[in-house]
Parts: structure tokens; C-alpha cells; sequence
């Protein structure tokens, strides 16, 4: 228990912490340095003379610390924050593509061209001759279902 009464132990972990930082940046192993270093002060001019109270204020004062840093950097460095769709269904629903390979008759599938690459595509059952510029309606399974543009 000497050993949390001790100025230099404050201190060397306080070094420590901060060093660390440069390991494994974040921030947060710098506020509990900084905290050690309050602490340390503390213990060093007797303000803090049982361990349970010098572990107290050690706890608080790194809370605190987080806590205003936290709102300190994300009010200087707020990021971009941007949800985009994350349904790609959705987004290729009317979409114009090329028909690469012939579509139809009945059953029988074709290729488009459809985000840089070729896709399987069925359609209503009619035929639509290659070269043609169809309109995804839906997806079924890998293959795209298409209707010729009206």
C-alpha cells in the first residue's frame, strides 16, 4: 500500500502511460498519464494521504478527463457522418443496362451488362434481342429480372 502513497510511482507510471500512447494511439492512455500526474501532485503535497482516497481521485480525475476530451475532440474533429443504403437490391432496382447475350425465349436466360461486370438476366418470357437497353425490376437469386424499355 506505500507503493500508491508514492510520489515516484505516480510519476513513472505517468511516464509510462504517455509513452504508451505512442504504441497505441486513441487518446486515452495520455488522459490516464495526465491523471497519474494530477495525482501524483496530489500525493506529493500530502493532499491525498490514504490509498483508498488517492485511488478515488485517481479514478475521478481520469473520468473527468475522458469524458471532457471526448467532447473537446469531437467538437474540433467531428467526422462526416454518412449512412448510405446498404441494401444493394435496392439500388439496382431501375436501373438501365445493355443486354449482352440474348434474352427469351420462355425460360431461357441472357447476360446484361450491369455494374462493370455480366449478370444473368430472365425476363417475361418474351425474347429481347442483344444490344437491346432493358430495366431491372427485381433480383432473383443471382439473376436479374428485366423488362425491355418501354
Amino acid at each position: 500500500m506505500e507503493l500508491i502513497l508514492s510520489f515516484e510511482a505516480w510519476l513513472i507510471l505517468a511516464l509510462v502511460l504517455a509513452c504508451a500512447e505512442f504504441v497505441v494511439p486513441g487518446g486515452i492512455l495520455f488522459n490516464l498519464g495526465l491523471a497519474s500526474l494530477i495525482v501524483a501532485l496530489g500525493v506529493k503535497f500530502q493532499l491525498l494521504d490514504t490509498w483508498p482516497l488517492t485511488l478515488t481521485a485517481w479514478f475521478i480525475i481520469a473520468s473527468v478527463l475522458l469524458f471532457v476530451m471526448y467532447f473537446v475532440t469531437e467538437r474540433f474533429f467531428s467526422d462526416d457522418k454518412r449512412i448510405d443504403n446498404t441494401d444493394e437490391d435496392l439500388d439496382s432496382y431501375g436501373k438501365e443496362v445493355t443486354v449482352i447475350e440474348k434474352i427469351g425465349p420462355g425460360t431461357h436466360p441472357g447476360r446484361v451488362e450491369f455494374q462493370g461486370t455480366t449478370w444473368k438476366a430472365l425476363s417475361d418470357g418474351s425474347e429481347i434481342a442483344a444490344g437491346s437497353r432493358v430495366t431491372v425490376v427485381c433480383k432473383d437469386n443471382i439473376s436479374l429480372i428485366v423488362e425491355p424499355i418501354k
